[in-house]
């Protein structure tokens, strides 16, 4: 690709992701909402942590920094998911997505601006949220050191494939998939061994867990937390299993993005 094609390129996906932060730009409840819901997770775990170190002593404090600390991460994985999905979902229900593909704009570039917007959505919701836990209960997720950002780059690119997953059944079936933005992630909670390790798990259902990233880099969190040591097994496991699943999930979309080109469905498909 030339310079001259990447520039363009770039002002694309630059277009798309600049007409969803005007949005935000404008709409003072909307940056509210980002906040809402991770923030509400924080004080609500928070407090319980609080409850349970004051009532059972110093073995639960520990606990309760894992409680937090899984908080905080999975919030990553729930606010990216959401990112790509929303951003999506608004072109569909502003019927927009038409007008989209008209231009010419590029699928891939269209991705781009998703995955752009997941990342600003991301980081405006979990920054306060990661302020609020230090603020209120001195707990620092950044204690957990420089694999912090493993961790939470894991958990991101889970969230977009799960994203590309939902779109992808959007296309195909059409806004009556809509709820599986906002369900899917929470289904998949219990068996990504967030609050507590796969062990726990019935013996059928740890394999379940054990094929996703997120069991892994929770796993990994609570081995840093209680005896601060990396579990690079987990951490390649769970790179693994993104790269897997990341593959089969932009395959999926891309497929059934073609399909609904083909069928006009992408005129109609918010009507």
């Amino acid at each position: 690709m030339s310079a001259a094609a990447a520039a363009a390129s770039g002002r694309r996906v630059w277009g798309m992701m600049y007409r969803h932060l005007a949005l935000y730009r404008r709409s003072w409840p909307r940056l509210l909402e980002l906040m809402y819901w991770p923030v509400l997770q924080m004080l609500i775990w928070g407090f319980t942590s609080q409850f349970l170190a004051q009532r059972t002593g110093n073995p639960v404090a520990l606990a309760g920094g894992v409680l937090l600390a899984g908080v905080l991460l999975w919030e990553v994985a729930l606010r990216g998911q959401m990112g790509v999905a929303v951003t999506f979902l608004e072109e569909l229900w502003s019927r927009n997505l038409g007008h989209v593909f008209v231009s010419p704009i590029r699928p891939w570039e269209m991705v781009c601006a998703m995955l752009g917007m997941s990342l600003a959505r991301t980081v405006i919701s979990i920054l306060p949220t990661i302020l609020l836990a230090w603020a209120l209960y001195a707990f620092n997720l950044f204690s957990l050191g420089p694999v912090l950002v493993l961790f939470m780059l894991n958990l991101l690119l889970m969230g977009w494939w799960v994203a590309f997953g939902v779109t992808a059944l959007v296309l195909r079936h059409g806004m009556g998939a809509e709820a599986l933005a906002w369900t899917l992630m929470f289904a998949l909670t219990p068996f990504s061994a967030v609050f507590y390790p796969v062990s726990v798990l019935p013996a059928v259902l740890r394999p379940i867990a054990l094929a996703l990233p997120s069991a892994h880099v929770f796993e990994g969190m609570r081995a840093a937390l209680a005896h601060g040591v990396i579990r690079w097994d987990h951490l390649a496991a769970a790179f693994a299993l993104n790269a897997v699943w990341m593959a089969a999930a932009v395959a999926t979309f891309a497929w059934q993005f073609r399909v609904a080109r083909v069928r006009g469905a992408l005129l109609s498909i918010g009507e």
